[in-house]
Order: C-alpha cells, then structure tokens, then sequence
C-alpha cells in the first residue's frame, strides 16, 4: 500500500496553478478554499496552499501533510466504492490560519468541499 501521493498527483506548475485558479469552480466552508476544474488527465491531482501568515514553515508544512493524508485516504475510499469516469480534476486548496486547528476539523471540511465539488 503507498504512503503518500505520486509526483504525477501533486501539480507543480505555475501555468496550471493559475490556470485553476482563473477557470476552476470556487468552494468555501470555515478555515478554507477549494477550487476545482476537470484536467482530462484520468486521474486527481491536488496543491495544498496556505494563505499569508499562515503560521510558521513547520505548521505549514503540517497543515500541507494533513491535507494531502486526507485526500490520499479520501482518494483510495473513492476507488474502492465505483469507478470512476475518466476524467479527473485538478484541486487546489486555500487554507486560511487559525480556523482548522486539529486534524479532525481540517478532514471533516476538507472531505465536505470534496463532496460538494462533484466528485463522489
């Protein structure tokens, strides 16, 4: 069983960075941001990005591990139930300081903006 998400699942690109943010759909709930678009690629891919003054590097390093952990598992859960159609989206999520402070109020939100964004 992997550990964590492929170098393939995780978008490093500046182009699609901004590409997502100026074309995708936008999600809220307390403490962060989804934005999501269709990439035809087959597969999700995800960028975990703390806003300004989100802490210090080690909790935003912490949050981006939770984050990722999360859409991981979120990810494998998926799979297992059905099949899913062939084209995947690209995530990016906003977490904002402050607001999703342990590990159960960040999957909680994070696992309700995956659902509210189509991909059940």
């Amino acid at each position: 069983m992997r550990r964590s998400l492929t170098k393939t699942e995780i978008i490093r690109k500046k182009e699609e960075i901004n590409r997502i943010f100026r074309q995708g759909k936008a999600i809220s709930c307390r403490g962060m941001r989804l934005i999501s678009l269709s990439n035809n690629l087959g597969f999700d891919r995800i960028i975990v990005i703390p806003a300004k003054h989100f802490g210090n590097a080690v909790e935003r390093n912490k949050a981006r591990r939770r984050a990722k952990e999360i859409f991981r598992n979120y990810e494998m859960r998926i799979s297992s139930e059905e099949p899913m159609e062939d084209e995947g989206r690209d995530f990016v999520l906003v977490m904002y300081p402050g607001k999703v402070s342990t590990f159960s109020l960040l999957e909680s939100g994070f696992l309700e903006l995956l659902d509210r964004s189509g991909r059940k």
